[in-house]
C-alpha cells in the first residue's frame, strides 16, 4: 500500500508521516519511508542523529543505477540515458517489492530500528548550495516517481512517502501514484487552503484524499474543520507530550504514545487497509503513460533526442502478478 502525507510547510506533516511509519513497524509489517520533502526531516523524526541522517545516500545520486536497473531487458528503452522520471515499466522491465532485497535497496535505502520494529528509510537528498540557481528541486524527486512506477506492492506491505510541502507536489504525477493521500491540516484558513488547492488538483485523477487535522486543541478547531473540509476529515490530532519528547531528542517508548493519538494512527491504518480492495491497476497505469506522454512533449523528448513515447507498452498492467525478469 502506498501512502502519502502531504500539507502546508509546517503543519505537522513530517511528524505524522514518522509516527505512522512507528505503528507500521510496530505491528510488524514490512515498511518503505521515503523522503522526498526538500527539508529532509524524516531521519531525525525516526530517531537518527543529526550525523545519520546527513549520511543517508541520496537517491537521486544513484539515478543511473536505479534507472539501469529497473529497465532490465525491456526492448523498448534502449539505453538508461534514454529513460525519464515518468518512464513506465513493460514487458522486460525489473520491478521492486517491497520485501525483497535489490541492488536499489542495497544502495539508496537503509535500515532505521524502532522500538517497534524496523523500516527502510529512503531519501531523496537535501537542495544543496550547487544546486542555487540551475535546479529544481523536483528533479531531485524524479528518483522517487521512478521508483514508484517501478514499484508492486501488496496488502499489508507499506510504503509511506513524506511528500513536499503545499501543492508542489504537483509539479509531477507523482500526486497520482498513492492508494491514498493523507493532508495534514491545522485549524486554520491557511491550514485548509492547501487542502482546497489539493483537491481541485487532484479531482479528475480520482485521488483518494483524506485530512487529518492536527494541533487541535477544543471543539471550536474541530467544529471549524469539519466546516471547512467535510467528509473529508478523518480524524484529528491534539497536542502531544510524547511527539514534544522526540523533537528534543529523547523519545520515549513507542507504546507510551498518548492513547488517543494512537487510535488516531489506528484510523488512518484502516483508511489506508481499505483502499486494497478499491485499486484500479488499469486506471493506475493509464495516468503513469499520461504523465509520461506530458513530459515527453514537453522536454523529454529534446532533452533525450528521441521519441519517448515508444517506451510504452500498450499491452502492459502494472499488478502484483506480474512477472519480472531476475
Amino acid at each position: 500500500m502506498k501512502i502519502a502525507f502531504v500539507g502546508k510547510g509546517g503543519s505537522g506533516k513530517t511528524t505524522l508521516s514518522s509516527l505512522f511509519v512507528r505503528h507500521l513497524a510496530a505491528t510488524g509489517a514490512p515498511v518503505v519511508a521515503i523522503d522526498a520533502d526538500i527539508n529532509q526531516h524524516l531521519g531525525a523524526a525516526l530517531g537518527l542523529d543529526e550525523a545519520e541522517a546527513a549520511g543517508l545516500p541520496a537517491m537521486g545520486e544513484h539515478l543511473p543505477l536505479i534507472k539501469n536497473y529497473l529497465r532490465g531487458t525491456n526492448p523498448r528503452i534502449a539505453s538508461a540515458e534514454k529513460m525519464i522520471k515518468t518512464t513506465p515499466p513493460g514487458e522486460g522491465s525489473r520491478l521492486l517489492r517491497v520485501r525483497e532485497d535489490n541492488p536499489v535497496f542495497d544502495a539508496c535505502a537503509r535500515p532505521v530500528e524502532l522500538d517497534g520494529g524496523a523500516v527502510r528509510l529512503m531519501v531523496t537528498g537535501p537542495f544543496t548550495d550547487a544546486d542555487l540557481g540551475v535546479a529544481c528541486y523536483h528533479s531531485k524527486t524524479g528518483a522517487v516517481e521512478l521508483c514508484l512506477n517501478h514499484l508492486v506492492d501488496g496488502r499489508d506491505e507499506y510504503v509511506v512517502v513524506d511528500m513536499t510541502a503545499g501543492s508542489d507536489s504537483f509539479a509531477s504525477g507523482m500526486f497520482t501514484r498513492f492508494d491514498i493521500t493523507f493532508l495534514v491540516a491545522e485549524p486554520t484558513r491557511k491550514g485548509v487552503s492547501v487542502y482546497r488547492q489539493y483537491k481541485e488538483y487532484a479531482r479528475d485523477f480520482g485521488v483518494a484524499l483524506k485530512v487529518v487535522g492536527n494541533k487541535v486543541q477544543g471543539p471550536d478547531d474541530l467544529d471549524f474543520l469539519r466546516e471547512q473540509v467535510g467528509d473529508d476529515l478523518l480524524v484529528t490530532v491534539g497536542h502531544s507530550d510524547w511527539v514534544r519528547a522526540m523533537e528534543k531528542g529523547r523519545p520515549p517508548r513507542f507504546e507510551l504514545l498518548e492513547e488517543a493519538n494512537r487510535r488516531a494512527l489506528g484510523v488512518l491504518h484502516t483508511a489506508v487497509d481499505a483502499t486494497y480492495e478499491l485499486r484500479d491497476r488499469e486506471r493506475y497505469t493509464r495516468q503513469m503513460v499520461h504523465f509520461h506522454v506530458k513530459n515527453a512533449r514537453s522536454w523529454g523528448n529534446e532533452r533525450t533526442g528521441a521519441d519517448l513515447a515508444a517506451q510504452i507498452d500498450p499491452g502492459f498492467v502494472l499488478g502484483e502478478g506480474v512477472v519480472a525478469p531476475a
